[in-house]
């Protein structure tokens, strides 16, 4: 899932405008960064199986990215991060951390619904999460597509952003659900797992870097 989670931050960012939108759209791909960065060191690992033409589903050992336990620290980290650094005003910092945890946190939640029992609670040897709604494809990418569309009517009328930089954000979080949409049905293997995970870091950090950009100064007065 990729568009899914971008559309989990579109949400947040209209709950927490002061939080701005690519903040928030790097947090709730944080434990992809994190997968992506551990594959590249040989800390965590993704196989590509014989059968991906048909499923489109790599295989992962990730337990240090998306286990439970270490999904529910990387939370905590990134929101005991904003409550250091935002503003000291009465509720600022709570509201903002709590926010930022949560969009960290969620993208466990619509992972453990997509993939396969993968997911580890503790390590690799401790019971493994997934309802595998990536099983049944056109029903894992219409949610996904719902999540993106729920953001993007949630979000842009009261973002304050300019008209073209609103239309070119709204581009980009609909380029994002047509490349998971081509990712999961028509892409073919990647030629390895490094190329993977170097191309997938790369792209999640443009990704966040534009919407960024894009989204600078929305939520009215509040950058």
């Amino acid at each position: 899932m990729f568009a899914g989670h971008i559309g989990v931050a579109l949400v947040a960012a209209r709950v927490e405008p002061r939080v701005n939108v690519g903040v928030l759209a790097g947090a709730s791909l944080l434990l992809d960064v994190l997968l992506w960065l551990f594959i590249l060191l040989g800390l965590e690992s993704v196989v590509i199986p014989a059968n991906f033409p048909h499923t489109h589903q790599p295989e992962f050992v990730f337990p240090y990215s998306h286990g439970l336990l270490a999904s529910v620290v990387w939370s905590g980290l990134a929101g005991a991060l904003v409550f250091a650094v935002r503003e000291r005003r009465a509720g600022m910092q709570a509201r903002s951390a709590l926010v930022m945890s949560g969009v960290v946190f969620s993208h466990w939640i619509l992972d453990a619904l997509v993939h396969r029992p993968e997911l580890p609670v503790i390590g690799s040897a401790s019971p493994h999460i997934g309802i595998g709604l990536w099983n049944t494809m056109p029903v894992a990418l219409a949610i996904e597509a719902a999540l993106v569309v729920a953001g993007m009517f949630w979000f842009f009328p009261a973002s304050g952003l300019p008209r073209s930089r609103t239309i070119a954000l709204a581009a980009l979080t609909l380029l994002t659900l047509g490349f998971t949409v081509a990712g999961m049905t028509v892409a073919p293997p990647p030629p390895s797992a490094v190329a993977m995970a170097a191309s997938s870091l790369g792209t999640i950090i443009a990704v966040c870097l534009l919407a960024g950009w894009l989204g600078r100064g929305s939520g009215g007065k509040h950058g």
